[in-house]
C-alpha cells in the first residue's frame, strides 16, 4: 500500500509540474493527489506498520498491534493535526493577499512609477531587482513579483527589454524572500513550525541572500541587453488614481511588517497578527473609501449591495489568487500523507547514512550540507514546497538550528535556476509568456551562481555565529 501512495504522488507530481504541457492548472492533481493518498491510508491502515506521531516527532510504538478501531482514531486525529498547521499557513496567506489587494485597490504601488526618471538601462537594472529584493521581505517574493512586473509593463514598452529584467527580477524576489519570515511559503512553513525565528533567520541569511541577489544583478549588467537606454512606452504619465494612494502604501506594508512583532510579543500564531494587520488596513481602506458606517446606509437592500459592490475590502477579496491558496492545501496534505506512514522518517535515516557527512550537528547525528544543497537543486525542478514539507517530517533539529536555516535559504533561491522552480517564476512566465528554454539559455546560469555564491557565504557565516 505504501507503493501505491508513493506511486500516486509520482504521478501527482508529474501533472503538476507539466502543468503547461497538460493545460491542467496545478491545483486539479494536487487536490487529487491529496484525496486519493489519504482515502488509501485510510482503506489500508492496517497493512501499513509504521505510524508517524508529528506532535511527538518520531515513530508510534507498537502502531502494527493496535486494533482497527485505534488504527482509524489515530489517522483521524492525524490528519485534524495536519490540517491544523496547513490551515495556519493559508489563513496567513489569505491575510497578507488581501492586504496587497487593498493596496492595489487605492493604486498605492503606482507611486513606485513616479521615482523612475531615467532612462539607463543598468540604473532601472539595480532599481528593480533592489525593489524586488526588499518588497519580496515585506509582500512575499510572488507579489512583489507581479507588482514590478505589472510596474514594469507600464514603464518598459519593449518585450524583449522586459523579459530580460524579469529574469533578474525572479532571482531578486526569490533572494529578498529567503530572509524573511513572510518572504517566502517555505519560509514561512518553517517560522510557523517553529523552526526559525525572525531574528535569527535575518541574522543567518540576510548577507547570504543579499550577495544571491548582488552578484547575478552585478553580472548582468555587463552583458548586452542592460546597455544603453530603454524605449520607455509613449503613454503620458500616469498619476495614482486615489489621493490616498502613498498613504495605503505605507500602512499596508507597515501591518505586513507588524506580523513578527506581534508574534514576538504575543507568542501567539502568526496568523492572528495577520488576521489583526488585515482589519486595521481594511478598516483604514473603508474610511478613505468614504464608506459610511451609520445605520441608514442600510436602509434599502439595493444600497447595501451597493456598499458590497464599491467596498474596497468585498473588492479586494474577489481578487484573491484562490487557485494557489487550494494548491498549497492540496500539496502540503499529500505530503501530510507521506510523513504520518514514516516514509519521509526512514528516507531521512537512510539519506543521513548513505551521504557522506559534512555538515551541521543534529541531535547526536550530522546531516550532509550536500543534502540542503541538493535540495535547493530539486526546488528548481520540483516546487521548493513539498521539499520544505518533506523537509519537516525528515528531521528533528531544535529551533534556530543552523540546518533549518540552510535549508530556507536553499529551498527559497534554489527554485531561481528554472523559471518553473518557483511561485515567482511561474507568475512571470504567465505575464510576459516567457519561454522555459529561454530561461535555461538566459538566466538560469546567473541564478545558479547566485545560489552557490550564497551557499558557501551561509557556510562561512554559520562558522562565526
Amino acid at each position: 500500500m505504501e507503493s501505491i501512495i508513493i506511486i500516486v504522488f509520482i504521478v501527482g507530481y508529474l501533472a503538476i509540474t507539466l502543468e503547461h504541457n497538460l493545460k491542467l492548472d496545478k491545483l486539479i492533481p494536487a487536490l487529487i493527489m491529496m484525496a486519493v493518498c489519504w482515502a488509501i491510508v485510510a482503506l489500508g491502515v492496517d497493512s501499513f506498520s509504521n505510524w508517524f506521531d508529528s506532535a511527538n516527532h518520531g515513530l508510534v510504538d507498537g502502531f502494527a498491534s493496535m486494533v482497527h478501531d485505534d488504527k482509524l482514531h489515530l489517522v483521524e486525529e492525524t490528519l485534524l493535526h495536519h490540517l491544523g498547521k496547513t490551515a495556519e499557513i493559508l489563513v496567513f496567506l489569505l491575510g497578507a493577499m488581501t492586504i496587497v489587494e487593498i493596496i492595489d485597490y487605492f493604486d498605492g504601488f503606482s507611486t513606485i512609477k513616479s521615482y523612475v526618471n531615467f532612462k539607463s538601462k543598468k540604473k532601472l537594472l539595480w532599481m528593480f531587482c533592489c525593489l524586488a529584493f526588499v518588497l519580496s521581505a515585506i509582500i512575499d517574493n510572488l507579489t512583489a513579483t507581479i507588482v514590478l512586473i505589472s510596474i514594469l509593463q507600464k514603464i518598459v514598452g519593449t518585450r524583449e527589454d522586459r523579459i530580460w529584467f524579469a529574469g533578474l527580477i525572479i532571482i531578486a524576489a526569490n533572494a529578498g524572500g529567503a530572509f524573511s519570515p513572510i518572504g517566502d511559503v517555505t519560509t514561512t512553513m518553517l517560522w510557523i513550525g517553529d523552526k526559525v525565528s525572525t531574528s535569527m533567520l535575518f541574522t543567518y541569511l540576510f548577507l547570504p541572500s543579499l550577495l544571491c541577489m548582488v552578484i547575478p544583478t552585478f553580472i548582468a549588467s555587463f552583458l548586452p541587453s542592460f546597455k544603453g537606454e530603454i524605449d520607455y512606452e509613449d503613454n503620458p504619465e500616469e498619476k495614482p488614481n486615489s489621493r490616498f494612494s502613498g498613504r495605503m502604501l505605507l500602512i499596508g506594508l507597515g501591518a505586513i511588517v507588524f506580523v513578527p512583532v506581534f508574534k514576538t510579543v504575543t507568542h501567539l500564531p502568526p496568523y492572528v497578527g495577520m488576521m489583526l494587520s488585515l482589519a486595521i488596513v481594511a478598516t483604514c481602506a473603508e474610511i478613505y473609501s468614504r464608506r459610511k458606517f451609520s445605520l441608514t446606509d442600510f436602509n434599502t437592500m439595493d444600497e447595501s449591495r451597493e456598499h458590497a459592490s464599491h467596498s474596497p475590502v468585498h473588492s479586494s477579496l474577489s481578487k484573491i489568487e484562490m487557485p494557489s491558496i487550494l494548491f498549497f492545501l492540496g500539496i502540503l496534505m499529500a505530503v501530510a500523507a507521506l510523513e504520518s506512514l514514516g516514509i519521509l522518517f526512514n528516507f531521512a535515516a537512510s539519506l543521513k547514512e548513505s551521504i557522506p557527512l559534512m555538515g551541521t550537528e543534529l541531535t547526536g547525528a550530522k546531516v550532509s550540507d550536500l543534502v540542503v544543497v541538493l535540495l535547493g537543486v530539486g526546488s528548481a525542478i520540483i516546487d521548493n514546497v513539498p521539499l520544505v514539507a518533506a523537509s519537516l517530517g525528515m528531521f528533528s533539529a531544535p529551533l534556530d538550528d543552523p540546518l533549518w536555516h540552510f535549508i530556507a535559504f536553499s529551498a527559497g533561491t534554489g527554485g531561481s535556476m528554472l523559471i518553473i522552480g518557483s511561485a515567482a517564476g511561474v507568475v512571470a512566465m504567465g505575464m510576459e509568456k516567457i519561454d522555459f528554454f529561454w530561461y535555461l539559455k538566459k538566466i538560469a546560469w546567473l541564478a545558479f551562481i547566485g545560489f552557490i555564491v550564497g551557499s558557501i557565504s551561509f557556510m562561512l557565516l554559520r562558522q562565526i555565529i
